[in-house]
């Protein structure tokens, strides 16, 4: 790594990075990671971790896994050679990981693949092939072991060999716990040694037990003899071994073989899981400190507001803005020691190392940088225990390196420039090796003591001061950055504040040069008057960000409520013209189903109602006319109504409006008139200036003149009044009282609701229904049917006199 980045630790940045990540290939990477210095590419590293957070906020973190590094197996596979078990298990996981990714970034899909181009490339690149993947996890059980069902001949010889384990066993068993051979032996246990089974005997009894002898305890008591009773069954045992490895040798060939197609599959796999982790990784790094991706833009200025360095404790580390490249391309750092003037540059130069790495960093998310063609330090670090003070020979070395490859688009950073010898000569020489880089175009930011330098970034275009607050009463550095107040050494106060004798800080003062103790005063008041003004320019942008907020959301607030209103509107219209259409559809077809009922009447068609007596009409109408069809139309009349009603409480007579050509002065009371809202006959009951009120069956509305669109003839009026006579007469001479007595539940309610329709039309008060007291049952079935009745206003039972118990008075609407 260049020595430039060790010296602002990006090592430790890359280090803690490298935590973050899942596989080694990615830990690598990470390790080789660089600042990129070409724009394309920073901003395609910087996307790349802005689509990871963003796919993490929506679908949390990818399930990766370690996975081996299978270079060795590729290499065993393009040579024709086999591979191990391990190695085949590797491969599978690689396949497995990538199906599993697979699924994680594309079976949701509710997301929108196409916000994330660079990882939709990674992840649509990954090979999965379940058939290879599900061979080697079938055929393998871990690193050491074939699965009995790898082959079918495997399996029979593993069935084979446990049969022979099993007799052999059963044989040792018997000898060892018989009375013949129990004393010969050591211990009553079967062992197994040089792949045969065998039995501890004592040394004495040796020759009592027929067998070889596969090995004798260091003792020398203990023999492990392999009786000849077994010696066949070990030896088919130990042919089946032999034929089981050649079988295991065989079915690795085969899975090794199905893997040699897919080579280059398993190669881009690598690639792209590596991709995968490294950009996850980033994303989650990012997550840690709370990082944002910085604008990129063309005017060569960085501006990092709330920059924070990313290896101090969150609990103490002070946010910095960093302004340079708008006005002035030189920024000249001045203050007294550790007042933090070498954390602010690098602060500035690892935050821009970040960035190119494609890193997000810990400053606000309207931090903007530039993409310099090279960063060049210099930084002697004091604090370091492992880096020495540099020599002011050592210091040039590195500056005269700067000077022969900085371009107009480098930026360069300097730590006490040109410190360490003759305080006129090297500031003399700091000025001028400033002048240069300004005039080769670069950007810099600088560290000085000198007072020459300060002076000269005062009165000289393209360059500007700033300094790190210090806190002379505490004597310890605040570490905010102050651009345009040029730094005080504060050597005077501090020696005072330290108690130095009054005598000799006098004495000092005095031996200063005028001119020098003007530039003092100076810079003093200007010190403090850009305290001033930038504490009522921070509480101002405050103030107007507060503003701008508010008057953002009144007017979000206020285009909100616009649409809102303009979408009820909409949709009341929309629902007016849908319940008006509906209801014109209903009434129709209401009128349609009495008319049919009507029709069934038809000894009544011709005959002159005004010339029949009320009695023989009655008997008429008994005679032709059942209680289903009296109820069907009262029902049906009673829907009609309701829907008129509707029509007329909705409000829409101006929905689908017929263009009307009816004075109002032509219009008189009783007229009937045909409305554009509806095909039935109107009467007209009442007019006024703005509205008229008219009659259309048993309901009333109030229109407006437009309305109107026909005059009926008088013939037509003749009409409709014989028409309605019907429903008149048929209310006549309604009784108070109904008796339903010895009747069903349903028969007495049945009867109940034409009464009660009939009752209603006669414009009765209060009825009495007679339902007896018996059980009580007919008096409960016939209140549960009242309580809902549309007709009804409160019903009781009747009191002493009016028949208590056995009698409901109701009161009508």
């Amino acid at each position: 790594m260049e020595n430039y980045l060790r010296k602002i630790e990006y090592d430790k940045i890359l280090d803690n990075l490298q935590n973050f990540a899942i596989t080694s290939f990615a830990k690598e990477k990470i390790l080789n990671l660089k600042p990129a210095f070409e724009k394309e590419l920073v901003i395609f590293l910087l996307n790349e971790t802005s689509e990871s957070l963003n796919f993490i906020l929506r679908k949390g973190l990818p399930p990766i896994f370690e996975i081996d590094d299978i270079s060795l197996s590729i290499k065993k596979l393009e040579s024709g050679n086999y591979l191990t078990i391990k190695e085949l298990l590797n491969i599978a996981n690689i396949l497995k990981l990538a199906n599993t990714l697979n699924k994680y970034f594309f079976d949701d899909k509710n997301i929108d693949l196409s916000e994330y181009k660079i990882l939709n490339n990674y992840f649509n690149a990954l090979y999965s092939n379940m058939d290879i993947q599900n061979k080697i996890f079938k055929a393998i059980i871990d690193e050491e072991n074939i699965a009995d069902n790898a082959s079918n001949k495997l399996s029979s010889l593993r069935k084979n060999r446990k049969n022979l384990e099993v007799k052999i066993k059963e044989t040792l068993n018997n000898m060892i716990h018989s009375s013949t051979y129990s004393k010969c032996i050591m211990e009553q246990i079967i062992t197994i040694k040089n792949d045969r089974y065998v039995i501890p005997v004592k040394e004495e009894y040796r020759g009592m037990i027929k067998g070889f002898v596969h090995d004798i305890s260091q003792s020398g008591s203990t023999l492990f003899i392999e009786p000849m009773s077994v010696f066949e069954m070990n030896n088919s045992i130990n042919n089946i071994r032999f034929e089981e490895a050649l079988e295991i040798e065989n079915i690795l060939k085969e899975l090794s073989i199905s893997i040699y197609p897919i080579i280059e599959n398993l190669k881009t796999n690598i690639e792209n899981i590596t991709n995968i982790d490294f950009a996850f990784s980033k994303a989650k790094f990012s997550k840690s400190y709370l990082g944002n991706i910085p604008i990129i833009n063309d005017e060569k200025t960085i501006i990092l507001n709330k920059a924070k360095h990313p290896l101090i404790d969150e609990n103490t580390v002070v946010p910095i803005d960093i302004s340079i490249g708008k006005n002035y391309s030189i920024l000249v750092i001045t203050g007294p020691n550790t007042g933090g003037k070498t954390v602010s540059l690098k602060t500035t130069s690892l935050l821009l190392a970040m960035a190119y790495s494609g890193l997000s960093i810990p400053a606000n998310s309207d931090s903007s940088i530039y993409v310099f063609d090279n960063i060049f330090v210099d930084i002697g670090d004091e604090q370091s225990i492992q880096e020495s003070l540099s020599t002011f020979s050592g210091h040039m070395k590195k500056i005269i390196n700067i000077t022969k490859k900085a371009t107009e688009n480098s930026i360069i950073f300097l730590d006490e420039l040109c410190s360490g010898t003759d305080p006129i000569e090297g500031a003399n020489l700091a000025t001028a090796i400033l002048e240069f880089f300004y005039n080769t175009g670069c950007t810099c930011l600088v560290t000085t003591h000198y007072q020459e330098i300060k002076n000269y970034a005062l009165v000289t275009n393209g360059f500007e001061n700033a300094s790190c607050e210090f806190n002379v009463e505490t004597l310890s550095p605040t570490y905010k950055l102050l651009i345009g107040i040029p730094g005080k050494s504060n050597a005077f106060a501090i020696s005072k504040k330290l108690g130095l004798n009054e005598e000799i800080l006098n004495n000092a003062k005095n031996l200063m040069n005028d001119d020098h103790i003007n530039i003092e005063e100076l810079l003093k008041s200007i010190y403090d008057n850009k305290l001033l003004i930038e504490k009522q320019k921070e509480e101002t942008i405050k103030n107007l960000n507060q503003i701008e907020l508010l008057r953002k959301s009144l007017e979000k607030e206020n285009l909100i409520k616009q649409e809102e209103e303009k979408n009820i509107i909409e949709k009341a219209k929309e629902k007016s013209k849908d319940i008006l259409l509906s209801s014109k559809d209903e009434a129709n077809d209401i009128i349609n189903k009495i008319n049919e009922i009507y029709s069934k009447f038809k000894i009544l068609k011709d005959i002159d109602l005004d010339s029949i007596s009320d009695k023989d009409l009655a008997i008429l109408i008994r005679n032709n006319l059942d209680f289903n069809d009296i109820s069907k139309i009262n029902k049906l009349n009673q829907t009609l109504n309701t829907k008129i009603k509707e029509i007329s409480s909705s409000n829409l007579n101006n929905i689908d409006e017929k263009v009307s050509n009816i004075n109002i002065k032509d219009l008189k009371k009783g007229m009937n008139v045909k409305l554009n809202t509806t095909s039935e006959t109107a009467i007209i009951e009442s007019i006024s200036n703005k509205s008229i009120r008219v009659k259309i069956g048993n309901a009333t509305m109030n229109i407006k003149p437009n309305n109107i669109v026909k005059i009926l003839d008088d013939k037509k009026e003749v009409l409709s009044s014989k028409k309605t006579s019907f429903n008149t007469i048929k209310s006549r001479n309604i009784s108070p009282e109904i008796n339903v007595i010895g009747q069903t539940v349903d028969e007495a309610c049945f009867v109940i609701d034409k009464y009660l329709d009939d009752c209603y039309l006669s414009k009765l008060e209060n009825i009495r229904i007679v339902h007896g007291k018996g059980t009580g049952a007919l008096r409960k079935g016939i209140h549960n049917f009242l309580s809902s009745h549309p007709h009804v206003k409160s019903y009781r039972l009747g009191t002493f006199g009016e028949g208590e118990m056995g009698v409901t008075i109701v009161e009508l609407k």
